[in-house]
């Protein structure tokens, strides 16, 4: 569940339209040195955010009062990271706390444990035999830094000749399915593993691992309150070095028709933003469950590079329970890119029982898929 926490990525603002308040007070076993934070689907999921530390009443007796739409929300409580998440009492994981916000709520936690008292046993995932690691550090020169590149090759790849389209997504280490089987994979290869077997067309599938504590940075290219955005330099390093690599090393068609870019909340932020600055690179874009709200320059710069958007297939896609934020902003950029709503190359779901999780999103990756391959 740890592992799940780290790689949701569902981000709302905490300020945004009509607020309704929800004070949490929260409960723990013994006194603690560490202060305590919350940390859910409102912020990322981080584990230490600034504006969500707790506030310590008396004794063992922690609250903290948030202001959010009305909408359904995930939470855990941290020491400051997530290896010090609250748990069990004998140290197993929890479930994520919910709430349905309707109406100003009050809600009572108590605490059993904290992983960190015990003993934590690292899995060990096995792939299938056309997932690779083509670089367990390959160097990014843009922004200094190494990163894990996945591969996904079709099954037939190995027996044939021929040039694949190629689709660059976000958040590698949650996109392939692993034995023992994770809560939070979207299992693309195994889709299309599928999708090929009923006559879809083949593609390869790059996956470039997020940033961990830095993926909220990573994923912008605007400055936030995260910190300084490194998105420009991190879609210049697909453009730049990581598509020319791919291209000389697998059979590709590089051409603008046959690649794509694809991601899910920060992961759908910075993809978006890849096509309308990269058009002649990426002539595709798969964009789930956006975060545009921290990222409002967004849509002035989409305004400016309309034109260039013309040629472009666009998937958006968003659930009702994902909160009312994140389907209006997802809309008002479709209305910038497709503002009468006629261009057929551009799709917009807004489906009534999508949450912000990877289950969401490996279902709604088919339609994606059909989108791209006509």
């Amino acid at each position: 569940m740890i592992g799940r926490l780290l790689t949701i990525f569902f981000l709302l603002p905490l300020v945004t339209g009509a607020q309704l308040k929800v004070l949490i007070n929260v409960s723990v076993p013994k006194q603690i040195n560490d202060s305590l934070f919350i940390a859910g689907n409102f912020n990322d999921w981080n584990p230490r955010g600034k504006a969500l530390v707790l506030n310590q009443k008396i004794n063992n007796s922690y609250s903290i009062q948030l202001s959010l739409p009305k909408g359904f929300y995930e939470f855990k409580i941290t020491r400051g990271s997530w290896s010090k998440v609250e748990s069990q009492a004998n140290g197993k994981s929890i479930e994520n706390r919910t709430f349905n916000l309707n109406v100003d709520t009050t809600m009572d936690v108590s605490i059993a444990n904290w992983a960190d008292h015990f003993t934590q046993v690292d899995e060990k995932y096995h792939y299938g035999d056309h997932v690779h690691i083509v670089d367990t550090a390959f160097f990014m020169p843009q922004l200094d830094k190494h990163r894990q590149i996945w591969i996904y090759l079709p099954k037939n790849y190995s027996k044939s000749k021929k040039k694949y389209p190629v689709i660059y997504m976000q958040d590698g280490q949650n996109l392939f399915h692993a034995n023992p089987p994770r809560a939070n994979e979207w299992a693309v290869d195994s889709l299309l593993d599928s999708l090929i077997r009923e006559g879809s067309k083949e593609m390869i599938i790059v996956g470039i691992d997020h940033a961990g504590k830095d993926r909220l940075k990573e994923y912008n290219p605007y400055d936030s309150q995260y910190g300084k955005g490194d998105g420009k330099a991190y879609v210049q390093f697909l453009v730049e070095t990581l598509k020319p690599y791919i291209d000389s090393k697998y059979r590709t068609l590089r051409d603008v028709k046959n690649t794509s870019i694809a991601g899910s909340s920060m992961g759908g932020l910075i993809s978006m933003y890849a096509i309308a600055k990269y058009p002649k690179v990426f002539g595709s874009a798969g964009v789930f469950s956006p975060a545009f709200w921290l990222a409002p320059k967004i849509y002035d710069d989409i305004k400016d590079r309309l034109a260039g958007l013309k040629n472009s297939k666009i998937f958006f896609v968003a659930g009702d329970k994902e909160g009312s934020a994140m389907v209006r902003d997802m809309k008002k950029v479709h209305s910038i890119v497709n503002p009468d709503g006629i261009n057929k190359n551009i799709m917009l779901l807004e489906i009534e029982d999508g949450k912000h999780t990877e289950w969401f999103w490996h279902r709604e990756f088919v339609p994606f898929y059909q989108f791209i391959s006509k």
